[in-house]
């Protein structure tokens, strides 16, 4: 590679628009993970330990209400901030935000939650098609793929910071400052925007509505990508466990002593002298962490094997976890199931994305690719409701925690199964057969 192939293609070839987007990318998404990493505990937690009391299946339906719709506003706001602009749309979206993260950390009632955690989903969906955008608009194809890369390590730098300092707001001052903490990075960023972000020259859009319903027709009406859709979908019904079944569990069944005595250790190494406690924050920060610390090693790995089977071995992996879980309540046995489904994800889900991008049309690939996200509206639709429901009837009536992970487990296996079939009978004839994806 020559130098001035470098300059073109290294990390100094970005514009400053990319890199102020990035930033944005951070805070929104710290903002977003940190709320996210304790909402389902603060909501059903008693009104006397400070949480509003709410039951399991009031917080199921609440999450996969908001969860669904932050995967279907990149589909509307994405039409509308081609047409109108990313900037107009940027300022709106960390607005709604600031406005529903405020709000949630001071009301208590289920009614108005319900609506101010709607305004979140809405402006974290119109946020995540604009970024998505402008990360198109500001790379070239010599250096699309770096620049994405970045774009997912600030998604995951922000996952796993966020929940840290979540812990230490919560336990030093009151939940209130967690949701405060991320109204005040929304306006922050909204600031970031008005002074700094600029329009990425972009084509002229006449795409509406219309068109939009139109697309959505066309996808649906492929019975067999939907199909893979809906299979695939399995898995999105253990990963939304994340938010809420599997922190409940932790609360209730899980003793953390064991960490935490670590936790305190290593701290006292560096000259901390207070006692540390694994928060249950924590479980998005494992999370997002073994995604930074390995998702490079397992790309390699698996870069050049045929997509849909390194997707079935990723949810193999990702069952995998769920299976560890049911095994033992020890703090440990539960880090190491976290750490275990956490490159399950890292393994299949990338590989979902290419797949989807080699059965499509050739000449329709940008609307399939723009439709992929429909795993996420049947997983959070049926995982937090069946999540909430199993989980009180079986972890808490009648006390078997681990019988709901062997149940979660089988709905693994069983898409494990079913994209096997898939692949063997249904998977479009010669989708992965003209050469391997990079």
């Amino acid at each position: 590679m020559t130098d001035e192939q470098r300059s073109s293609e290294g990390i100094g070839s970005f514009p400053r628009t990319f890199w102020i987007a990035n930033v944005m990318e951070l805070f929104e998404r710290g903002a977003y993970y940190g709320v996210m990493s304790v909402l389902a505990v603060y909501l059903r937690m008693s009104t006397q330990d400070g949480g509003l009391g709410f039951s399991e299946t009031s917080v199921g339906f609440l999450q996969s209400i908001m969860l669904t719709l932050t995967y279907v506003m990149p589909i509307v706001g994405g039409a509308l901030a081609e047409r109108y602009g990313y900037r107009r749309f940027l300022l709106l979206a960390f607005a709604v935000l600031a406005v529903g993260y405020f709000a949630s950390g001071h009301t208590t009632s289920y009614g108005v939650i319900f609506l101010t955690l709607l305004l979140i989903a809405v402006g974290s969906g119109v946020f995540k098609s604009i970024l998505s955008g402008t990360i198109t608009r500001t790379t070239t194809d010599g250096n699309r793929s770096l620049g994405f890369g970045v774009y997912y390590w600030m998604i995951n730098l922000g996952a796993f910071l966020s929940p840290i300092l979540v812990s230490y707001l919560k336990g030093n001052f009151s939940w209130s400052y967690v949701f405060m903490a991320s109204a005040v990075w929304c306006v922050a960023m909204l600031v970031l925007t008005l002074v700094a972000y600029r329009e990425p020259e972009r084509p002229k859009s006449t795409k509406g509505m219309g068109r939009t319903l139109s697309e959505a027709v066309t996808v649906l009406r492929d019975w067999k990508f939907v199909l893979m859709i809906v299979i695939y979908s399995g898995f999105w019904l253990l990963y939304f466990q994340m938010f809420n079944t599997v922190l409940w569990y932790m609360v209730d069944h899980v003793d953390m002593t064991p960490a935490d005595g670590c936790l305190t250790s290593v701290a006292r190494f560096f000259g901390g002298s207070k006692a540390l406690k694994f928060d249950v924050a924590y479980v998005t920060s494992i999370n997002a962490g073994t995604i930074i610390l390995l998702q490079v090693i397992v790309s390699r790995i698996v870069k050049n094997l045929r997509a849909l089977p390194t997707m079935i071995a990723g949810i193999v992996i990702g069952t995998a976890g769920f299976i560890i879980l049911s095994i033992s309540a020890n703090a440990w046995v539960f880090i190491i199931s976290m750490v275990v489904f956490s490159i399950g994800e890292m393994t299949c889900h990338p590989k979902y994305f290419s797949y989807v991008g080699q059965i499509a049309p050739k000449d329709k690939v940008a609307v399939y690719m723009g439709y992929s996200f429909l795993y996420g509206i049947i997983g959070s639709l049926v995982g937090n409701n069946l999540g909430a429901i199993l989980y009180k009837k079986i972890a808490t009536e009648m006390d078997r925690p681990r019988l709901l992970w062997v149940i979660f487990s089988g709905i693994g296996i069983l898409t494990v199964i079913g994209l096997a079939v898939y692949d063997r009978y249904l998977s479009p004839e010669g989708s992965e057969t003209q050469g391997v994806d990079a």
